[in-house]
């Protein structure tokens, strides 16, 4: 099982709508004969693979997978019937799939046609590799996964005129990384007008996984001339605005091949963060990665949307001169109630991450 989770991470924010699965066929004489992943773009999906490659070696055998299997048709035949027909004597799942087409449903068809079904197995870890899917299921928004940065003595940010460097080339490399496992990246617009960032996976070999980009812009103040505008063509960028986004606007962003999502909007001339992320969640998005900022963190927090929080806290310190704090009071009182579930030394750098608790 173990082995069928980490085949499952590599594809992690490459299969959405569906989440990334792992699959691995032992023989009745304990030789791994199959292994998969969901393959990008989410077809073919892992158990099929898995089992094509054991070919007659699965009769008998059994089969580890990190999610249940599906039952139902979509584009592609039920897992569930190429499991019964390659002859596998016992299934072995991690977790159950909350898609209302499955729930349950997958395993109880297995022990329909005699296969001996075991579940649980790794089902901690197995949940949190398919967070995305679960929460998009159940509560019809993508998993939202903030990144912050901050200096020693807690802030994010110096004064307007002045660029600060918080973080060394590991944690950046670090922050890269987990960028290719999300689905897509998230920022606010005060972050894309002052950084004009690209938002891409810039490390050797992994281009190709840049996420797609989203924004939230509640009045479409993006510029054409960004950075995230010029590059729509070759990277997907979604902005997320309201209806006072003005039309000329709309339209300059759309001719770059910017997405235009419209919302509702709330108090304060803001977004409806909920209505936003199910707008997200409507076009498959599961893994949510936030690295706008402390004000769209704070924001997220306040709405009860966090899911999970990693702190990187540099060697530098900003010193009197104060600045923007990291950690808003909202998120800090949310952190609270979260666990801290891994914490990583890199180079001069520490990140800490917290989860909610579930």
């Amino acid at each position: 099982m173990r082995l069928a989770l980490a085949l499952g991470r590599r594809n992690l924010g490459r299969t959405w709508p569906n989440p990334s699965v792992g699959a691995v066929v032992v023989s009745d004489g304990g030789v791994i004969v199959g292994q998969a992943a969901t393959a990008p773009g989410g077809r073919p999906h892992a158990e099929p693979q898995a089992l094509a490659m054991a070919g007659e070696a699965a009769r008998g055998a059994t089969l580890y997978v990190t999610l249940e299997p599906c039952s139902h048709h979509g584009r592609t035949p039920p897992c569930t019937d190429a499991i019964i027909a390659s002859g596998v004597a016992r299934v072995v799942t991690a977790a159950g799939d909350p898609n209302p087409e499955v729930a349950g449903r997958g395993h109880a068809l297995l022990r329909e046609a005699g296969i001996a079904v075991e579940t649980g197995l790794l089902e901690e870890e197995a949940a949190r590799d398919h967070l995305g899917h679960v929460t998009r299921m159940l509560h019809g928004r993508p998993a939202v996964s903030l990144k912050l940065a901050r200096t020693r003595d807690g802030f994010a940010a110096g004064t307007p005129e002045t660029r600060l460097r918080i973080t060394g080339p590991l944690a950046d490399g670090a922050v890269h990384l987990w960028r290719a496992h999300a689905d897509a990246i998230l920022v606010g617009i005060g972050t894309a007008r002052a950084d004009d960032p690209s938002l891409t996976v810039r490390l050797p070999g992994l281009a190709e996984r840049s996420p797609m980009r989203v924004v939230f812009d509640s009045e479409l103040r993006l510029s054409p001339s960004s950075v995230l505008a010029r590059t729509a063509h070759d990277v997907p960028t979604l902005v997320v605005t309201t209806r006072r986004a003005p039309t000329h606007a709309r339209r300059a962003l759309g001719a770059l091949g910017v997405e235009i999502v419209v919302v509702e909007g709330s108090a304060g001339r803001r977004l409806d963060l909920h209505a936003a992320l199910r707008a997200l969640a409507e076009r498959g998005v599961t893994r949510l990665c936030s690295e706008g900022g402390p004000r769209l963190a704070d924001a997220l927090a306040e709405a009860d949307l966090v899911d999970a929080c990693t702190l990187i806290t540099g060697s530098a310190v900003l010193g009197e001169a104060g600045g923007l704090p990291a950690v808003g009071e909202n998120l800090a009182r949310r952190l609270e109630d979260f666990r801290v579930t891994e914490t990583l030394d890199l180079g001069p750098d520490r990140a800490v991450t917290y989860e909610r608790r579930r």
